[in-house]
């Protein structure tokens, strides 16, 4: 198995090669069956008692889990699915009756809008340099998410036809977990699982975005069509597209049926040199028509 590398820009920028492929697997939704406990045990609530948006728990809920869960911006930063949250909750009909606000997050969007790397480091910074009261709120509620996890969240165990890739992969591939998820979060749960020495490094929120992490570790090393992205959310398409990458989707719901397909046939297609085309064309097709842009209530 790989030995790893410590978790910095700098590291994974200088990480070099092995092999002849490169492999990126996202983590959470993707090798881990931890999205839903996640978002409903971790981030939902704690978002509530954060702005005080108990009147409309129902519909708090039900937008955060669209957003988070079951729609093409699933899986994205915690920030920008926060303000994404937000801005549908203000649309739905049982907050609009009830008379609730919900903030409006200027500050959040306008970190965001900055390109700074979206992490509770970056966040700090800012509330600090700042002394924006929004943004201090924002880093309290991030905080108060991570330890919700780090209680909540324990013993939840690999997909299984995951572990038998992640056992496969660096055989051939040099191997990187690609990660918007707090590297912290990462290595714990990895290391509970005794999966880290399958890749090479862990890339978490903090050394940029998931693009960056491929551009970092990729450019100039590999022939795109030998550097595969493996997610379970159209962002990381999106990632693999930005360094044109191929990209293998991991159906939300599906996930055992995905990972045993790669195992089974798609990861022996990329090594040969014939997975991107059509037949990557049609499995990134079904996937993203189960993923919708338009919530329940407005549909």
């Amino acid at each position: 198995m790989t030995t790893n590398e410590p978790s910095s820009r700098n590291s994974l920028a200088s990480l070099q090669p092995r092999h002849a492929t490169f492999v990126g697997i996202d983590s959470d939704g993707c090798v881990f069956d931890s999205m839903e406990i996640k978002q409903k045990e971790c981030f939902h609530p704690v978002i509530i008692s954060h702005w005080g948006l108990e009147a409309v728990e129902k519909e708090l809920r039900e937008a955060a889990e669209f957003v988070n869960l079951y729609s093409k911006w699933r899986g994205q930063n915690r920030f920008l699915c926060l303000v994404r949250t937000f801005n549908f909750l203000r649309s739905h009909p049982g907050v609009q009756a009830a008379g609730i606000e919900v903030p409006l997050l200027d500050s959040t969007q306008h970190m965001i809008d900055s390109g700074k790397p979206l992490s509770n480091d970056t966040l700090a910074i800012e509330a600090e340099a700042s002394g924006d009261a929004e943004l201090r709120s924002l880093l309290a509620w991030s905080l108060d998410v991570n330890t919700q996890i780090e209680r909540v969240v324990k013993n939840v165990p690999p997909f299984e036809w995951a572990r038998r890739c992640l056992d496969l992969f660096p055989l051939q591939s040099d191997t990187v977990c690609v990660s918007q998820t707090p590297t912290e979060a990462l290595e714990r749960e990895w290391a509970e699982n005794g999966i880290t020495s399958r890749v090479r490094m862990i890339a978490g929120q903090e050394l940029g975005t998931k693009a960056e992490h491929l551009e970092m570790a990729t450019t100039g090393k590999y022939d795109h069509d030998k550097v595969l992205m493996i997610g379970d959310a159209p962002g990381d398409r999106e990632a693999a597209d930005a360094v044109k990458a191929c990209f293998y989707p991991i159906n939300p719901g599906d996930e055992e049926t995905s990972w045993r397909r790669l195992r089974d046939e798609a990861y022996d297609r990329f090594l040969a040199g014939t997975y991107a085309g059509e037949y990557e064309a049609a499995l990134i097709e079904d996937f993203e028509s189960r993923l919708p842009e338009i919530p329940p209530w407005e549909s």
